[in-house]
């Protein structure tokens, strides 16, 4: 199922009952109809941290906790299609130096807001199998803080079946059940090879050949650039080629230091012939 986002909101579009309307009264999928309506914003003068103020309330009238959902907005909002580009350069960055160097990664998060609104490149790559640790869960739940990832990763690192740490760690998304919105299996671990034998206690998960479009975050805080990089795929216009067979996160050797970590997020879409 492919599933797109209000480029103002960021709610999954799913039906055509939300879809926002032009002025003809024509659907369009670029925004719900709480949005868009006679090809006009309901809310026209609505700044951008009024929306995602507007929207962490309804997230918490249906369940979800407000620091969390707060947090999820920012990270995703921003990327849109009604608010991309109104943020200045350095504008949601930490103050400090005010040099004039407009470079992405002198201007912290304001800079990158910019540059990762879009996959920085295409590639496709053979099948691969990764093994490790899993369990099923959802974008809601994880979202809640009552997710299981973190965990995962704790379990991962702890375990007595890691590889080498020179070897690239992967997160990977699979297994989904309704795109975005439904179940999927999260996988923390290790590229290994097809017909290699594991421990019983570790799982596995096939990746079948794919072009995958590729996000890559700024450097800085685990936590924080993670996020930030599936905010933009989140937000990305073009969530209609996404295919779903398999996504995954990929730490490598700029991942080494958790302050200053860059990540690449590998968002598996349709054949680019």
């Amino acid at each position: 199922m492919n599933t797109t986002l209000c480029q103002s909101c960021g709610m999954p579009l799913t039906t055509p009952a939300q879809f926002g309307t032009e002025a003809d009264g024509k659907a369009t999928r670029e925004y719900c109809i709480y949005c868009y309506k006679e090809g006009q914003f309901e809310q026209p003068n609505i700044p951008l941290e009024g929306m995602i103020e507007m929207c962490t309330a309804i997230l918490k009238e249906e369940g979800m906790d407000e620091e969390s959902a707060r947090s999820m907005l920012r990270n995703q909002l921003p990327y849109l299609k009604r608010w991309n580009g109104t943020i200045e350069r350095g504008t949601l960055a930490s103050s400090g130096d005010d040099s004039n160097d407009t470079s992405t990664e002198s201007n912290g998060l304001g800079g990158a807001l910019l540059g990762l609104s879009e996959p920085v490149r295409y590639v496709t790559l053979p099948a691969k199998r990764l093994a490790g640790v899993s369990a099923r869960t959802t974008n809601a739940i994880e979202i809640s803080g009552k997710g299981c990832i973190q965990s995962l990763w704790n379990q991962y690192f702890s375990s007595d079946q890691l590889s080498a740490p020179e070897v690239a760690r992967y997160g990977c998304y699979s297994d989904y059940t309704d795109g975005i919105t439904g179940e999927y299996t999260i996988l923390v671990g290790h590229e290994v090879n097809v017909d290699e034998a594991l421990p019983e206690d570790m799982d596995s998960v096939h990746l079948p050949p794919a072009t995958y479009a590729v996000f890559t975050s700024r450097r800085g805080p685990m936590a924080e650039v993670v996020g930030e990089a599936w905010g933009a795929v989140w937000a990305w216009a073009d969530q209609h080629k996404r295919i779903f067979t398999g996504d995954f996160e990929l730490y490598d050797e700029r991942s080494i230091d958790p302050e200053n970590v860059q990540v690449d997020v590998y968002i598996a879409v349709q054949s680019m012939q």
